[in-house]
C-alpha cells in the first residue's frame, strides 16, 4: 500500500513538473495564450494551494505579455487608417475581452499572501464601435459586389454578408442580400435523361434519379434541377444518356448433393464376443448408444436473371455549348433466389441447408421490375460523380 500510495506521489510530481515546463517553453517562444489555457487548467482545483504558486505566476506574465502585444498590433492597425482592418481590429478587441473572462473566474489569486495583478479593461465600447465600423465597411464592399457580373464576386459577397451575421445579427438587410447573392452566386444545372438502350425506362426509375433532393449533395453553390424552372438561366447540362440495358435470360441451376451420416438411433444393451449381456459390478445392464446409418438426397434450385444498365455522364457549358467532361456509368442488379426439396432423412444434411428446404420457387421479376432495380445503385454512383467533380 505504501509502495502504490509513493507511486501515486511520484506520477503526480513528474506530471506538475511536466505541465509547469510545457507553460514556461511556451511562454520563452511567445505562444502565451496556450501557456494561459494550460495555466488556467492547473488552477482549476486547489488554486490556494503552495505548489499553484507557480502556475498563478506564469499566468499572470503570460496574460501581461499577450495583452500588450495584443495592444500593440491593434495600434498599429489603426495607425495604418485602412478600413480593410476594421474587421481585424473587432476580432482583437474580442480575444483580449474573452482572455480576461476565462481568468476572472479564478480570482482572485495569492502567491505567497500577495495578490497576482491582472490589469483588466472594459473593452465594450472599443467592440461596439469597431463592430459597426467592420459591419459597415463589409457592407459596402458586398453591396459593390453584387452589382457585378461574376459569380466569384457574388460568392465573395456572400461571405461578407455572413461574416456581418456573424458578428452582428439582423445588421440592415443583409439577410435579404444574403439571399439575392446566394441565388446570383449558384451555378444552376438542368438534369436531362436520354435514352438510346431501345429499352422502355420505368417512369419511377427516372423520377427517382432526378429527385435531386434524396442525393444529400453537399456542393452549397451547385444546385441540379432535374424539370426545368421557369425564369432561371441554366449554366450547365448533365446528361445521363444510358445506351445498353442487358437483360439475362431466366435460369433455374440445379445441383443433386447425396449426404449419409451415421446417427445415434436409441440405446442397446452391450454384448460381450459370446453375445451375452454385459454387466456392471452392481448387477445392473450396460447401455450403449444404438447407432443407425442415414442417407439423404438433397436438390438444390437456384433461380437467376441479371440486369445491367450501361451509359455516360457528359456535362456541358451552355453558354459555350462545350463539353466540360465525360464518366461512364455501369450498374448491375442481380435477383437469385435459392430453393431446395429433399428425399430421404434429412438429419443427415448439414444446417446451412436446412433453410433453403423451408422455401418455394417464385416467379421472377419482369424486365421493368428488373431495370428500376438498379436504380439504387445508379443513384449512388451519380451522387459520387456530382459531389467528385468541379463545375467552377
Amino acid at each position: 500500500m505504501k509502495k502504490l500510495l509513493l507511486l501515486i506521489v511520484i506520477t503526480f510530481f513528474v506530471l506538475s513538473c511536466s505541465t509547469s515546463k510545457q507553460i514556461e517553453k511556451s511562454l520563452n517562444i511567445g505562444n502565451y495564450d496556450q501557456a494561459i489555457n494550460d495555466a488556467i487548467g492547473k488552477l482549476r482545483t486547489n488554486k490556494d494551494k503552495k505548489r499553484k504558486s507557480d502556475y498563478i505566476l506564469m499566468l499572470e506574465e503570460a496574460f501581461g505579455k499577450v495583452t500588450q502585444r495584443d495592444l500593440q498590433n491593434i495600434d498599429f492597425l489603426k495607425k495604418e487608417n485602412n478600413p480593410e482592418n476594421y474587421l481585424r481590429i473587432y476580432d482583437a478587441y474580442v480575444v483580449l475581452k474573452n482572455r480576461q473572462e476565462r481568468i476572472k473566474p479564478l480570482l482572485p489569486l495569492y502567491v505567497s499572501g500577495k495578490e497576482a495583478k491582472f490589469d483588466f479593461q472594459n473593452y465594450s465600447n472599443q467592440i461596439i464601435t469597431y463592430k459597426n465600423n467592420a459591419s459597415e465597411q463589409l457592407y459596402q464592399n458586398a453591396k459593390a459586389l453584387l452589382n457585378s457580373n461574376n459569380k466569384l464576386d457574388y460568392r465573395y459577397a456572400y461571405d461578407d454578408l455572413s461574416e456581418i451575421e456573424n458578428i452582428n445579427p439582423n445588421y440592415k438587410d443583409v439577410r435579404q442580400l444574403m439571399d439575392v447573392a446566394h441565388h446570383k452566386g449558384t451555378d444552376f444545372v438542368l438534369v436531362d435523361m436520354i435514352n438510346d438502350s431501345r429499352k422502355v425506362i420505368p417512369e419511377r426509375l427516372e423520377s427517382d434519379l432526378l429527385n435531386f433532393s434524396s442525393y444529400g449533395l453537399n456542393n452549397f453553390w451547385v444546385e441540379y434541377h432535374g424539370t426545368p424552372q421557369d425564369n432561371l438561366d441554366y449554366d450547365y447540362n448533365m446528361q445521363v444518356k444510358l445506351r445498353e440495358i442487358n437483360i439475362s435470360p431466366e435460369q433455374i441451376k440445379e445441383r443433386q448433393i447425396i449426404k449419409e451420416k451415421q446417427i445415434v438411433d436409441g440405446k442397446k444393451n452391450l454384448l460381450d464376443e459370446d453375445g451375452q449381456v454385459v454387466k456392471d459390478s452392481l448387477g445392473k445392464i450396460i447401455k450403449v448408444d444404438k447407432l443407425k446409418n442415414i442417407r439423404c438426397e438433397y436438390y438444390e434450385f437456384k433461380q437467376f436473371k441479371a440486369t445491367q444498365v450501361v451509359g455516360n455522364v457528359e456535362f456541358f457549358n451552355l453558354s459555350t455549348k462545350q463539353l466540360l467532361d465525360n464518366f461512364p456509368l455501369s450498374s448491375e442488379f442481380i435477383f437469385e433466389h435459392i430453393y431446395a426439396t429433399s428425399r430421404g432423412d434429412r438429419r443427415a444434411l448439414e444446417k446451412d441447408l436446412m433453410p433453403f428446404l423451408e422455401r418455394r420457387a417464385v416467379p421472377f421479376p419482369n424486365e421493368e421490375q428488373m431495370i428500376y432495380d438498379t436504380g439504387e445503385d445508379l443513384k449512388m454512383q451519380l451522387k459520387k460523380i456530382i459531389n467528385s467533380y468541379a463545375l467552377n
